[in-house]
């Protein structure tokens, strides 16, 4: 089967992973010709090309075998020099209209968006059927680029799977704190909803294989957790001090952030994709992410000592 991949970040790099292990041929598109050095090392088919040029990446796309599964999973970097609504919302237009002389052989068109679209602030909880009234421009972003998919060509072959908080490897904030005992500038109180990366990039790869568009799916793992309940999880599992907390700066990203308060159900995605959680919670998920690392702690230690 013919996959193409837009942003090979976190998620969807494992996500094009998995697809290539079960011998799909993966299209990837990157703006970085280093990042494509890394693609075709992995065996994908690399296409050089910025989502906010439309022209570059029609002519790009226009030279690959027509796809038959799309995912887009395009995070903002801040380097970029673009805003979040250029890649977010334009980005996406743009890769919709460049897909328009493939628009025969694509089946499905996965949409990796945000529960940041709801904005609750009351610790209440949400589902599908929730009102979304995003404070923020991350999801006010997300939000749009779902109307434009659904009023698009593609929009009965959507499948838009808002993600909450993604935690694996490299991607836990706070460690070097925690370890050393220093106050962290966040809120203790509010709820965090996560789901660790290898889970969600199963739920994507089984998203695509199994779900009927067009099709809203919450992603997360249905355990919300306070956040001083989940530093003082990670504490335990470092041997580091319990947490203590400060206020973060009024007007710093992590206080916007922090003004969400909301519990998100998982019961679709319980409903319509079961499988097997490697980590149902934030504990388990924790606890591999430590262990994995003082892992490779002692392996680099064993090869230092020879």
């Amino acid at each position: 089967m013919i996959r193409l991949v837009f942003g090979c970040g976190y998620l969807g790099k494992r996500v094009a992973r998995l697809w290539s292990a079960a011998g799909d041929t993966v299209y990837a598109v990157t703006r970085s010709p280093d990042r494509a050095s890394e693609f075709s090392a992995a065996g994908w088919r690399p296409i050089v090309a910025d989502i906010t040029d439309e022209s570059a990446l029609s002519t790009a796309l226009a030279t690959i075998e027509p796809p038959e599964t799309v995912l887009f999973a395009v995070g903002f970097d801040r380097s970029s020099h673009h805003s979040i609504h250029d890649v977010y919302v334009a980005g996406l237009t743009n890769s919709l209209q460049s897909l328009a002389g493939h628009s025969s052989s694509i089946r499905k068109f996965l949409y990796i968006s945000s529960t940041g679209v709801f904005g609750q602030t009351d610790g209440s909880w949400v589902d599908e059927s929730s009102e979304c009234r995003p404070t923020r421009d991350g999801g006010r972003a997300c939000l749009e680029a779902e109307q434009r998919l659904r009023a698009s060509p593609f929009g009965e072959r959507a499948i838009i799977l808002r993600c909450s908080g993604l935690y694996g490897p490299g991607r836990i904030p706070y460690l070097r704190q925690l370890q050393a005992g220093e106050p962290l500038a966040v809120p203790a109180d509010g709820f965090l909803n996560l789901i660790h990366i290898d889970d969600a990039a199963a739920v994507v790869i089984s998203a695509a294989r199994q779900l009927s568009p067009p099709e809203l799916l919450i992603v997360s793992d249905g355990h919300p957790v306070l956040r001083r309940d989940y530093y003082a999880t990670l504490a335990r599992l470092l041997n580091a001090p319990a947490p203590r907390f400060v206020a973060p700066a009024a007007a710093s990203a992590v206080a916007a952030r922090a003004g969400g308060d909301k519990q998100v159900r998982n019961a679709r995605l319980a409903a319509l994709l079961p499988f097997a959680w490697q980590y149902p919670n934030h504990e388990a998920g924790l606890a591999a992410i430590v262990a994995s690392d003082w892992e490779a702690a002692a392996r680099r230690a064993s090869d230092a000592a020879r």
